[in-house]
């Protein structure tokens, strides 16, 4: 017979089984198969998709729901020289908590039904809205996220009941110019000067300065395949960050308008392509109250941090975007996590799963008995 496990060797060893099968945004098979297989051990009744992977289980009775989303994919970087996939973004440790919440409340007397949504794709900003077109919040009055944090955010055992991510939006673009001898630039149209005149453009974008907000090449490819010849085509990618939706949306149009400028300048063509566009965080009162009182019933007072701002993005927040009445909060988990999210050698304490576990099972509890 074998030796019963503890609830923190529980958690423990379902963030071990998730950290050693990374998959990037919508291949998470292994990923959606092995918590679905957790679930028919616990005997939770759950929702897969015949198109995409992820799933959604549900506990409880009555008409309202209350929903928690956990998203499950890895980042595709380099590793001690190898490109693989990789969970530097803490992803098995989401799936680990919200795991760990339902096991702690699956057999309470609950007042409503509690939904656990395992989201693929969250990395490339599309998860979130496949799981809104396919109805899943439809129902739902609120929803909680839960995230580990940076050591910089917030020290291991800190618990805050609001992360304010900022919001993100990229761009890839194509110079299209002519290719000419390096003894003749005359006789061509360098797309290295038009990149060099986008760089400028961007960094004369000025916004109110007491508006957080960042907006960058992050990425150029021109190449004429000799040093002897200048390079009539390029390849960039731009990275916009704001805190405020708003904000965003003004730095696109004055993007736009550079381009469409410098095109007409230089008499070259470029086409660009706006895509992943990550909204800023929409954080209901309500909700953030109800997870600021499970953190004091469950790690006291003196470890409640406050609302967490940063610079990060998370598409968690494209279900208050597509469901305004929608109220949600992310709550972030202090965990001496270092050298930082993303980084391919990413750690952190994780003593941290278990303190993530039990106060998101209490936020979701409290939930459902909130009036």
């Amino acid at each position: 017979m074998g030796q019963v496990k503890t609830y923190e060797e529980v958690i423990f060893s379902w963030f071990d089984l998730f950290h050693s099968c990374p998959e990037v945004s919508w291949k998470e098979y292994q990923t959606t198969n092995k918590i679905a297989a957790i679930l028919d051990e616990l005997k939770v009744p759950y929702k897969r998709f015949n198109d995409m992977t992820g799933l959604v289980a549900e506990i409880g009775n009555g008409d309202e729901v209350v929903a928690v989303r956990a998203d499950i994919d890895a980042l595709w970087q380099e590793v001690d020289g190898e490109m693989r996939a990789n969970h530097s973004c803490g992803h098995d440790a989401n799936i680990s908590m919200v795991l760990g919440a339902l096991l702690r409340i699956k057999d309470y007397p609950l007042k409503k039904r509690v939904r656990f949504i395992f989201q693929p794709a969250e990395e490339v900003g599309g998860g979130a809205i496949e799981m809104v077109k396919r109805g899943i919040v439809d129902d739902v009055s609120y929803l909680f996220g839960i995230h580990l944090r940076p050591i910089e955010e917030l020290p291991f055992g800190k618990v805050s009941p609001a992360v304010h991510h900022g919001a993100a939006l990229f761009l890839q673009g194509e110079v299209r110019g002519v290719d000419a001898h390096g003894a003749r630039p005359h006789q061509g149209k360098n797309a290295i000067d038009v990149i060099v005149a986008i760089q400028q453009m961007l960094k004369s974008i000025y916004l109110n300065p007491f508006e957080p907000h960042s907006v960058k090449l992050t990425k150029v490819v021109a190449d004429g395949g000799s040093v002897n010849i200048i390079p009539g085509n390029a390849t960039f990618s731009i990275d916009i960050r704001a805190q405020k939706n708003r904000v965003i949306d003004a730095i696109q149009f004055q993007v736009e308008h550079g381009l469409r400028n410098i095109s007409k300048l230089f008499e070259t063509d470029i086409v660009w392509d706006w895509y992943d566009k990550t909204p800023g965080a929409e954080v209901s009162e309500e909700a953030k109250k109800i997870a600021e009182k499970a953190i004091m019933d469950t790690v006291g007072e003196g470890f409640l941090a406050d609302p967490v701002q940063t610079p990060g993005s998370d598409d968690f927040h494209f279900y208050t975007v597509s469901k305004p009445e929608l109220k949600a909060t992310m709550i972030g988990i202090g965990a001496d996590l270092k050298p930082g999210l993303h980084h391919p050698h990413m750690t952190f304490n994780k003593d941290a799963l278990i303190i993530g576990a039990k106060v998101l099972a209490k936020t979701l509890f409290n939930a459902t008995e909130y009036k």
